[in-house]
Parts: C-alpha cells; structure tokens; sequence
C-alpha cells in the first residue's frame, strides 16, 4: 500500500482529532517562545545582560522536570471539575487559566525597573503550567488514536504548535515593534500590551477544551481511593517541592563565594566552573527533596499502593517490555535534541547582536521559518510513515547538526536577509522533520495504561540536559565566540548518530 492510500483514509476517519490536535498544538506552542525568544528580545531591550538572558531560559525547566508531577496529572481527579469535563479536559481548562494569569503576571513586570526578579517568577509559573498543559496534551493525544495514526497527529500537532509559537515570535515582535520599542529606544508599555494579546489568543486552547470530547479509557479512571489520599498525595509533592526550592535557595550564597574564590579572569575557564557548580547545586537540590519525600513516605504519607501505582509501576513497566535496551534508549531520548536546543537558546540574541531588526526576525525566523518548519512537520510524518521511523530519527538528527554549521557562515559575515532565509528556512525544515518522527517514536514507546507518566518522563528526559546546557549558553559565546559555538553545538550532535544506527539495528518501531 502506498503511502497515499494509507494517508487519505487516515484523515478521512479521523478528521476531527486531527482538527482537534491542531488547536490544542496551538494552545501548546504559544507560551514556550514567551519564555524564550521572544522574552529574550524583551530583556535585551531592556538592558539585560547576555548571559542573564540566557539564564532565563531555565525557567521553562519544568518541562524538563514535568515527570515529577505527570502521575498526579495522570491520577488526581479535580474537585467538580472532573465530574464535569472528565480527567484529560480538566486538566487542560485548569493548566490554560493557569497558563493565562502567568502570563498576564508576566506584563505586569518591568525588567529595567527593578521588576527582574518578579518576572523570572511569573516566568517560572508559566513555564511549570504549560508543562502541566503538555502533559494531558500528550496523553490526549495517545489516547484518541492507534499507533497506526500517531504520525499523522503528531505531523498536525507540529503544525499547531508552530502556530503557536509564530503568534508568539512573530505576531508579538510584530506588534511590540508597531507600538514603539526598539532596542535603542525601550518602551515598557509596548511588551505589556503585547504579552496581554498573547494571553488573550490563549482563549483559543480554552474553546477547544469545551470542544472535544473526554477520550475513553475503560477501568483506567476509577482507582478506588479516597479524596482523603488524594490530598496527601498532593501535600507529600508540595513538600518535595518546597524542599528542592529551600536548598537551591540556601546554596545560592556558599555557590557566589566558590565563584568569587576560583575566579581568574579567563573567560573559558570560569564559564566550565560556573556551569559544573550550577549543575551541582541543581542535582544536590533534587537529591535533598527526593530524600524529603522519602522520609515522608516512610512516615506514612501516602499510602504504599499508592505510591506504587503512581510512580513505580510506569517505570517498571517500561523496563520489563524493552529489557537491556531500556538505558540506551533512554539515553537516546536525553541526547537526541542536544543541538537543537542548545543552539536554540542564543539564537534570538544572536539575531540581534548580528544586526538583524526585530522585524527581519519576526519576517524571515518566525514566519517563513514556521512555514519550513511545518512543511518539515509533514515531510516527516509522511517519511515515517514510508520509510520507518527508526529511519527518519536518523535523517533527523543529521540535519540538525548540519544546520548548526551553517549558522557559522552567518557568523562569518555581514547581515544579509537572502544568507538569513536560507539558514533559518533549512534548520527549520530539519527541526520539523526531526520533531514529527522523534514524536511519534515517543508514542510508540508508551504503554497507554500509563500515558501521561511515560510520555512526560520520555518528554522530560529529552529535554533536561540540553536545556541546563543552554542556560549556559550566552556564557559560552563570551568566552569563545559565535562560530566557536556553533561548531561544539554541532559537535555535541554526533554521537547521537552512532546511537541511533546502534539502536535501530536492535529495536524497531
């Protein structure tokens, strides 16, 4: 059967998820650039340094560390508003109101006026809400369809969520620019204004909330206990929580002093240590709060069942179908878009420092990279469908550290929009493609009695060390430069070409 016959009918049948999975993708992709790009271009206007800049892109960290929470996603029905909408809907309409007061929180701060902190806050609230929203989206997602259309939604899903994300880069820089900003000339009120229309587009997710329907899940939803354990539950994660920010807050002054002591000057050597403390403080934070939790537990916090069902039996699940593969496939999951996000981070402010206006970034990164993008969403899809999945993370994942060369021969010059097009409209179509097969793989990797755990710790997973490596990111264009940096970004993404030949030859989806 081709790869047409197969195509038509899928959507023909399915029509409706795949218009569903086009709004909730939208719903998804909008508030991830308002803590990245987009907010990026906002601090620099207002006089923020580089590295600070970049450092602000951990606040979407819980989309790395949304793992801790999915069971809870996946488990806890909501008081009335379970019983009305159903679990997954819940979910969704309580993680988008969330998602709106944070970024109306967010346009409520001014960075150059004393508002930093307040805004890395509300940054935070936002990043750990739509986290939250990834998290039921997924789960919808693997829910409403058989593996055998998972591509297509996963293609239309990218679609969405691409939307999202150029209403988010271009329509916000568009419409900051049109009310007066610019980086030689800040104007404050232009980024609130802009940051309120981004909450309001957020009522499309909301509508389609109210839209679709609940997916079944026969003998999933009724786990027989308590609303009394349910609360305890929420508590022991609460407290797991507020010792992780205890610690990482507690450190702060032993860690500014290490840097002080070992500082020399050298921009490179300082950068290293910087990023080996940071990363210290962040796993010695996690190690406290999970012994926290553990001592809870031995006290009787929650019930032992409980706890096993939510946490333990996901894991242990996918450990028993994929054996002595499961480690290298999890280390896959946690490498494979290493040069992507890596590279991600600096992007904007790379933009900027080059030269580029912020309507030469909307034009050319947001809207006609989105297009690339989209259209490298489908590509993939459709190649995955024909060609094999295993197949096209490979494609993938070599294109993406390709790309990253190219940004070099960008470096290496003066601005020029032709020389921006074809870099920005090749790493996108590259992402696209990367992003449908690698999401697909995702989903087939996941047992459906445990949809929301699974695919957020896979999701989590793929995201955490790129991600700590990003923060340091503008640190590392300090100390050596932007071609220096794009070529390591490129490197980072080779082994994982060997891992993914080593893979395939051994597990096939």
């Amino acid at each position: 059967m081709t790869t047409d016959t197969r195509l038509m009918p899928l959507l023909a049948q399915h029509w409706q998820r795949v218009l569903a999975l086009l709004f909730l993708g939208f719903s998804a992709g909008l508030p991830i650039l308002l803590i990245f790009s987009t907010l990026s271009l906002w601090l620099r206007e207002a006089g923020v340094s580089r590295s600070a800049v970049t450092f602000f892109s951990w606040a979407a960290l819980g989309y790395s560390f949304k793992f801790v929470w999915a069971p809870l996603v996946d488990k806890l029905p909501l008081p009335i508003l379970s019983r009305w909408l159903g679990r997954r809907r819940a979910w969704l309409l309580l993680s988008q109101g969330a998602i709106i007061l944070a970024i109306l929180g967010m346009a409520a701060q001014d960075p150059a006026s004393g508002g930093l902190a307040a805004l890395a806050v509300a940054a935070v609230a936002l990043g750990f809400s739509s986290a939250t929203q990834d998290i039921v989206i997924d789960a919808y997602r693997i829910e409403i369809g058989d593996s055998d259309v998972q591509a297509l939604l996963s293609a239309t899903y990218i679609a969405g969520y691409r939307i999202g994300m150029l209403v988010a880069g271009a329509g916000a820089l568009y419409l900051a620019a049109a009310l007066g900003t610019t980086s030689d000339v800040y104007v404050h009120s232009a980024w609130v204004t802009t940051y309120q229309a981004m909450a309001l587009c957020m009522l499309i997710g909301v509508a389609t909330t109210f839209f679709i329907t609940e997916p079944s899940r026969p003998g999933l939803n009724d786990d027989g206990y308590a609303a009394t354990d349910y609360a305890r539950f929420v508590l022991l994660f609460v407290c797991i929580v507020a010792a992780f920010i205890a610690c990482f807050w507690v450190l702060s002054t032993p860690l500014d002093s290490l840097k002080s002591a070992w500082h020399t000057g050298d921009k490179a050597s300082d950068g290293i240590k910087s990023f080996l403390l940071g990363t210290g403080r962040m796993l010695l934070s996690l190690a406290v709060a999970l012994s926290a939790g553990r001592l809870l537990v031995r006290f009787g916090a929650v019930p032992n069942e409980m706890l096993h069902t939510t946490y333990i039996a996901p894991t242990t699940d996918f450990f028993a179908r994929y054996g002595k593969l499961a480690l290298w496939i999890v280390l896959l999951i946690g490498t494979y878009r290493i040069a992507d996000i890596v590279m991600g981070v600096i992007a904007n402010v790379f933009y900027l420092d080059m030269g580029y206006t912020k309507e030469n970034i909307a034009s050319v990164s947001k809207v006609f990279g989105l297009l690339m993008t989209i259209l490298g969403g489908f590509l993939g899809g459709i190649a995955s469908l024909r060609f094999g999945v295993m197949r096209m993370l490979f494609v993938g994942a070599l294109l993406s550290a390709v790309t990253n060369l190219a940004f070099m021969w960008l470096a290496n010059g003066e601005p020029n929009i032709t020389k921006l097009a074809i870099v920005i409209g090749f790493d996108n179509l590259s992402a696209g493609l990367a992003s449908a097969a690698f999401i697909a793989w995702l989903s087939a990797l996941t047992n459906v009695r445990f949809t929301a755990t699974q695919y957020a710790v896979f999701s989590s997973v793929m995201t955490l060390f790129p991600k700590l490596l990003g923060g340091y990111s503008g640190s590392a264009v300090d100390a050596f430069g932007y071609s220096h940096f794009f070529l390591g970004s490129a490197l980072l993404g080779m082994p994982v070409l060997v891992l993914i030949y080593w893979l395939a030859k051994r597990h096939s989806v």
